[in-house]
C-alpha cells in the first residue's frame, strides 16, 4: 500500500512539473521570439521562428542610421542608465536617513511621521501625476533631466523598509558609536547601513527596476529626443517609423538586458524582496 501511494504521489508530481514546464515555455516564447527576431533579416521577422542566417542589421541601424534621423538610441540608453542610477542612489541615501530617524530617534511626532509614510504608500502613483506636472512646469523644469529625477528622489516604501530593518539593530551599536564621537550621519552610513545590506540591496534593485521601466512620466515631461530614456524613445520611434520592426525589436532587447543582468547577479535579494512584499 505504501509503494502504491508513493507511485501515485510521484505520478502527480510528474504531471504537475510537466504542466508547469509547458506553461513556462508559453511564458518564455515571446522573449525568445523577440531575441531571435532582433537578429533576423527584416523580411523574415514574421515568416520564420529561427532565421535562415543571423544579422546585426537591426542593431547597426539603431546605433547609426536612427541617430542620423533624430533618434539617438545610444544616447537614450545612457539617459536611462543615468536617471536610474541617480534615483537609486538618492532613494537609498534618503531612505536610510529618514528610516533611521523614524526607527531610532525619539522626537515629538515620530509616530505621526511613520504613520504618514505608511499612509502615503496606500495611494497609487498616477494620482500625483497632474499635481507633479503643475509643480514641474511652475519651476520651469519641463524637458529637463531634473523633471524625470526630482519626483523620485525619495520613496515611502524605501523609508519603510529601512526603518523596519533598523528597528531590529540593537541600540548598543549606536551608543558605542556615539561614545566614540560619531555624529548622526556617521552612525547611519557606517553602522546601520552595513548591518542592513540585505535591505539596501532590495531597495536598490526594486528602485532601479521601477525607474528603468518608468514610461508614462518621462513621456509627459520630455519632448527632446536627446533627453528621452530608451523606453520612451522606442515608443516615439515606433509611432513615426512603425514599419521598421527590426530596429524596434533590437531596441527592446537592449532595454531588457540590464534587467536580466541585475536579476542574474542579485537573484537572491530579488526573490527575498518578493517574499517580503508578500508578507
Amino acid at each position: 500500500m505504501t509503494s502504491r501511494r508513493k507511485l501515485v504521489q510521484n505520478t502527480r508530481a510528474a504531471v504537475f512539473y510537466t504542466i508547469m514546464f509547458a506553461i513556462s515555455l508559453i511564458w518564455l516564447y515571446p522573449y525568445v521570439w523577440l531575441f531571435l527576431s532582433s537578429f533576423k533579416p527584416w523580411d523574415e521577422i514574421y515568416t520564420t521562428f529561427i532565421p535562415s542566417h543571423f544579422t546585426l542589421k537591426s542593431y547597426t541601424y539603431i546605433s547609426t542610421v536612427a541617430s542620423q534621423v533624430g533618434y539617438p538610441f545610444v544616447r537614450g540608453l545612457l539617459n536611462s542608465i543615468f536617471i536610474a542610477v541617480t534615483v537609486t542612489v538618492s532613494v537609498v541615501v534618503t531612505s536610510a536617513i529618514i528610516g533611521y530617524a523614524v526607527a531610532k530617534v525619539k522626537f515629538s511626532g515620530s509616530s505621526a511621521l511613520f504613520n504618514f509614510v505608511i499612509y502615503q504608500m496606500l495611494f497609487p502613483g498616477f494620482m500625483f501625476t497632474v499635481p507633479l506636472y503643475v509643480v514641474i512646469r511652475s519651476f520651469g523644469l519641463l524637458n529637463t533631466y531634473a523633471a524625470m529625477i526630482l519626483p523620485s528622489l525619495m520613496s515611502a516604501w524605501g523609508v519603510f523598509m529601512f526603518s523596519q530593518s533598523f528597528k531590529s539593530v540593537p541600540n548598543d551599536y549606536i551608543e558605542a558609536a556615539k561614545i566614540d564621537g560619531a555624529n548622526f550621519f556617521w552612525v547611519v552610513f557606517n553602522v546601520m547601513v552595513p548591518l542592513s545590506r540585505g535591505t539596501m540591496a532590495i531597495v536598490s534593485i526594486f528602485t532601479f527596476i521601477g525607474i528603468w521601466d518608468n514610461f508614462m512620466w518621462p513621456l509627459i515631461v520630455i519632448q527632446s529626443h536627446q533627453k528621452m530614456p530608451l523606453a520612451v524613445l522606442l515608443a516615439v520611434f515606433n509611432k513615426t517609423y512603425g514599419s521598421y520592426v527590426g530596429p524596434i525589436l533590437a531596441g527592446s532587447v537592449i532595454q531588457t538586458i540590464p534587467m536580466v543582468i541585475i536579476f542574474v547577479i542579485f537573484r537572491k535579494y530579488f526573490l527575498q524582496g518578493i517574499s517580503m512584499s508578500f508578507k
